[in-house]
């Protein structure tokens, strides 16, 4: 089964009928075979900025709950790999949930990832790859 990193924008979107990237996110999520995986950082992060509407939220939340996404869980053991990667694109700048994506791909050797930023094409792992962006 396929496995594929994503990120808080085409989430953000899937719930936010007024986002520019809503219908993407809906039509390639309807056409996605697989699982996809975020972190805490992200969901946090898609939460937030679905605060205009608590209604808006409690779907996402729910479509997490139904099996909509997988969580991979980090720890005090990955911190310092945050710290290196928002260190090292600090001018980009990487947030949390950037850095979490990027250091779960180095454990999970997932290398696809789906988002709306351009600041994926500007990282690499541990290995010094970039990741596959797949929503194109």
């Amino acid at each position: 089964m396929r496995n594929t990193l994503i990120d808080a924008g085409p989430l953000i979107a899937l719930f936010d009928q007024s986002d520019k990237y809503h219908l993407k996110s809906v039509r390639f999520l309807e056409n996605y075979e697989g699982y996809l995986w975020t972190t805490w950082p992200v969901i946090t992060e898609t939460c937030h900025l679905l605060d205009f509407s608590t209604k808006a939220q409690l779907a996402f939340l729910e479509w997490i709950d139904r099996g909509g996404l997988r969580i991979f869980y980090l720890n005090e053991k990955h911190i310092p790999r945050v710290q290196q990667l928002t260190s090292k694109f600090s001018d980009v700048p990487m947030d949390l949930a950037d850095a979490s994506l990027v250091v779960v791909s180095e454990i999970s050797g997932y290398n696809e990832i789906i988002s709306i930023d351009s600041d994926f094409y500007i990282y690499r792992d541990i290995r010094n790859e970039y990741l596959t962006n797949i929503f194109k």
